[in-house]
């Protein structure tokens, strides 16, 4: 069985190397491992590097990042787009205290990096759901994941009927609005992921727990495991590009 978390922040890792082995070891074969700020698709870049054919970069700025989107910053991840799998995490995010304005420029300017690139997103979108969806369209963007959808079941409706992903993360054992967009989702459009190191329920996470959103998704699609795994990793490889 192979696995395949497509959002994780292993950066922030305090032991890399023993994360990447509980991984392995749970049938993890690929992490997509996303960045947020100049510095940490800097090191994101540099893990990959000392990680091939395991980790897999995806470069960009966060929302709550948008301030600190210098030109060097955005530069930067214009120059390196070509040797990543995505680009993210981008888009926008209307919980936190950073102007929306400058959120949606900094989205933009991801956005276009995207595009010239030719290289899907991972999008973060909490309370700011239609308007990322609607960035993406006017951009023509033709590829994406919406990370931990928790939003309107009507705009998740849109999201899937443009051809865009979501994915699911360990809050599907326990989060209704995540567990209802996952349960509408077809398994053809989810993707599985762990947002490490997020706590859930106080449980900081790491790539092997993807397993632990595998089973949830296989219970919820009443399918095996296995072939659970077998479609999601299917559904990964062909929108990041991985070959493993």
């Amino acid at each position: 069985m192979r696995l395949v978390d497509t959002h994780a922040h292993v950066d922030e890792l305090i032991d890399l190397d023993g994360a990447i082995e509980r991984a392995r070891i749970k049938g993890v074969t690929a992490v997509v491992a996303v960045g947020a700020s100049l510095a940490v698709n800097t090191k994101i870049l540099e893990i990959a590097q000392e990680h091939p054919d395991f980790i897999y970069p995806a470069i960009g700025i966060h929302p709550a990042e948008a301030e600190a989107a210098s030109d060097e910053a955005l530069r930067f991840i214009d120059e390196n787009a070509d040797a990543c799998a995505a680009i993210g995490e981008i888009g926008l995010d209307y919980s936190y205290r950073v102007d929306k304005d400058l959120q949606k420029a900094v989205f933009k300017k991801m956005l276009e990096v995207a595009e010239r690139h030719d290289k899907p997103v991972s999008l973060h979108s909490r309370y700011a759901w239609d308007e990322v969806l609607s960035c993406v369209l006017d951009k023509e963007i033709r590829r994406g994941v919406f990370h931990w959808y928790t939003g309107p079941l009507e705009t998740l409706e849109k999201i899937l009927d443009c051809g865009y992903l979501v994915s699911a993360t360990p809050a599907i054992e326990y989060s209704m609005k995540h567990r209802e967009a996952i349960e509408r989702a077809a398994v053809e459009s989810i993707l599985l992921e762990t947002d490490t190191p997020v706590k859930y329920r106080g449980v900081t996470s790491e790539p092997s727990h993807v397993i632990r959103v595998a089973d949830a998704v296989a219970e919820i699609k009443n399918l095996t495991v296995k072939r659970l795994a077998e479609i999601t990793t299917s559904n990964a490889c062909k929108l990041f590009g991985l070959q493993f």
